[in-house]
């Protein structure tokens, strides 16, 4: 077939483009419209989600609004919101929804909702939301410290714990005399005083198993409650830590010999108990001295039938492993510690030292209260 030559203004015009191919009528399915409008948004909202996630993650982490350390006590059964509100009243995170939603998210995305522990915490300038609920679990709270000197009775431990502000509640189960572990003890806001208590009466449990299986095998004492009696006695005699063993080596050695203690404290906790260290009884009248009392060592053959104190560990360490001297009586020196004798002549001899000082610091003291009172009178 022959084909027709174009004219010139034929040869220059474009064809016509081909027609689009027809809509597919699966476009049109108003299913397939749902499905890809649902996609969309999927896909924007995991965009969005992780958009918020990844800022949110910025501010949980960043520091916070807190100029200076704060204090800030979280109360028992607090919760999650009413922990929020008082980190913001604190300034400790912003007073604002976001960075209160910020907050609760964080606490919830980390799993920690019920592991904010309540107490008071200390926090410093700058602390990010994160450390914040970091603390909170880990209780790092603020601690206090209630510190129970050696020797002390039953009754002035009672009245220490209950003076302590810090401490909260009454103490309704007393313990006997020497079940005590005199010690410094930390607590937390919140802390009973009951608690304390039976922390120091489960801290002598413990320490008093641990000393009498490591006590010398012949000692004149045949249990653990008789070794806490003559540490009793030992603990308020010296307080100088390495005169302990050889007091206890006098004690041990006179029940060896089934001498009496003669022991002046035993004296005055048998007429005054509990109360006998609250005042300075320092002086025994000779009418305390012969008045009739089961705790009076200068009267009766053994040990007291209780201790008279609450020992710490060194005098029960003391106790249970003494010094092996042939020592049989101590008096002071003088110079805050005691002489030993083995025999009552090396003793008369000490005793003489020792009045002959009390002379000596007595006379001292009189002239300087006459050289007051002469300046006083000029």
């Amino acid at each position: 077939m022959r084909i027709k030559p174009k004219s010139p203004r034929e040869a220059i015009q474009p064809e016509p483009a081909p027609a689009p191919p027809p809509r597919s009528r699966h476009v049109r399915n108003p299913i397939v419209i749902l499905i890809n409008l649902l996609i969309t948004v999927a896909v924007l909202g995991v965009i969005g989600v992780g958009t918020a996630l990844y800022f949110g993650q910025q501010v949980f982490e960043e520091a916070g609004p807190l100029q200076n350390e704060q204090t800030v006590i979280i109360a028992s059964g607090s919760g999650l919101s009413g922990i929020t509100q008082r980190l913001k009243t604190q300034n400790v995170i912003e007073d604002n929804l976001f960075d209160e939603l910020v907050f609760n998210l964080g606490v919830r995305f980390y799993k920690n909702t019920t592991r904010l522990k309540a107490g008071e915490y200390a926090f410093e300038p700058g602390v990010s939301m994160k450390q914040v609920m970091e603390d909170l679990v880990s209780g790092n709270a603020v601690t206090h410290a209630v510190t129970i000197p050696e020797g002390w009775s039953t009754i002035q431990i009672i009245e220490r714990v209950r003076a302590n502000t810090t401490l909260v509640g009454e103490i309704t189960d007393v313990p006997e005399e020497g079940a005590l572990l005199p010690e410094t003890y930390a607590f937390t806001r919140g802390t009973t005083r009951q608690q304390i208590i039976d922390q120091m009466r489960d801290a002598q449990t413990k320490l008093l198993a641990d000393i009498w299986a490591r006590r010398s095998e012949d000692l004149p004492i045949e249990s653990p409650e008789e070794l806490v009696v003559l540490a009793s006695v030992v603990e308020k005699e010296t307080a100088k830590a390495d005169e302990r063993p050889r007091v206890a080596g006098v004690f041990v050695n006179r029940l060896n010999k089934g001498m009496r203690l003669q022991s002046d404290p035993t004296i005055l906790y048998g007429l005054y108990k509990g109360e006998a260290w609250t005042k300075d009884r320092s002086a025994i009248k000779q009418s305390e001295l012969r008045k009739e009392n089961p705790y009076n060592t200068y009267q009766i053959n053994g040990l007291p039938p209780g201790p008279i104190g609450n020992p710490g560990r060194a005098a029960m360490e003391a106790v249970a492993n003494p010094s092996r001297t042939k020592d049989l009586y101590f008096v002071a020196d003088g110079e805050g510690g005691h002489a030993f004798a083995e025999d009552y002549a090396g003793h008369q001899a000490n005793v003489r030292k020792w009045r002959e000082h009390e002379r000596k610091m007595r006379a001292e003291q009189k002239a300087k209260q006459d050289e007051e009172a002469a300046q006083s009178a000029d």
